[in-house]
């Protein structure tokens, strides 16, 4: 499992208001592989430890106990190389504003000081940072958003962000199955179609003395299925049900 202690980034809330947000703020991180949560000034003291907090943290409570609360955005970006401010809005002053992909894909190619020790910082949901916080940051991000409706929560800004932040660190892999399962050979298949056209046989559907094309078809079907064993069982299994029936049985299928 990836230690998410071990990445430098920090995730920074500045005057947060609303205790489920931290705690869903956390989650978005970890489950990015980042675990460094830094509070400025929340509207609540005791915001890493309240019920709601908790609860939306949802497996996410190591980010929380962790955690960092400060009084000032100067004490919560010690140590970081490049801040990054999130606005919505463009400043006047103070550096450009610009999408998330370009400029993070930009700044993982050239690590400040050897390595990336970068801080994302998130303004309050009412009022989101202040000028004097964005002048503060080395680079300002702005998330794409529908053009007469930018508003995300602030939850969900952390989450994209931190999305692609680890994209452009390189990501991690997409988990595939453990195994493919083994697929049916052609014997297996040539005894299901035989079974299949007992079945067929028995309920009327195919006269044996004129099959005409059903069978090559059925046969290219399924060599172009490749139906896997289990599968070749499954179809025996029903082609079994329906001979008993035919045969005024009462067995049934079972998937």
């Amino acid at each position: 499992m990836n230690d998410v202690t071990a990445d430098p980034s920090t995730f920074i809330l500045v005057g947060t208001s609303h205790a489920g947000n931290v705690g869903a703020a956390a989650r978005a991180i970890k489950v990015m592989g980042f675990g460094r949560l830094v509070l400025v000034a929340p509207r609540f003291a005791d915001v890493l430890s309240r019920e709601e907090t908790v609860a939306m943290a949802s497996g996410a409570a190591d980010v929380l106990t962790r955690a960092r609360i400060v009084a000032s955005l100067d004490e919560a970006l010690a140590g970081v190389d490049h801040a990054c401010a999130t606005a919505m809005t463009p400043r006047d002053f103070g550096p450009p504003t610009r999408a998330p992909r370009e400029a993070l894909a930009a700044l993982a190619a050239v690590p400040p000081n050897g390595g990336p020790r970068v801080g994302f910082v998130f303004g309050s949901e009412r009022y989101g940072l202040s000028n004097e916080d964005v002048y503060r940051c080395h680079s300002v991000l702005s998330i794409p958003t529908a053009p007469g409706y930018g508003s995300l929560n602030l939850a969900q800004a952390v989450q994209l962000m931190a999305y692609e932040w680890r994209c452009a660190l390189g990501g991690f892999a997409v988990a595939g199955r453990r195994t493919d399962p083994a697929l049916a050979d052609a014997a297996a298949v040539q005894g299901l179609l035989a079974h299949w056209r007992e079945a067929l046989v028995a309920t009327g559907f195919l006269d044996p003395a004129a099959p005409k094309k059903a069978l090559p078809r059925l046969n290219a079907l399924l060599n172009r299925a490749q139906p896997t064993q289990e599968e070749v069982h499954l179809l025996r299994g029903i082609a079994k049900a329906v001979l008993e029936r035919a045969a005024g049985g009462t067995g049934q299928s079972r998937p």
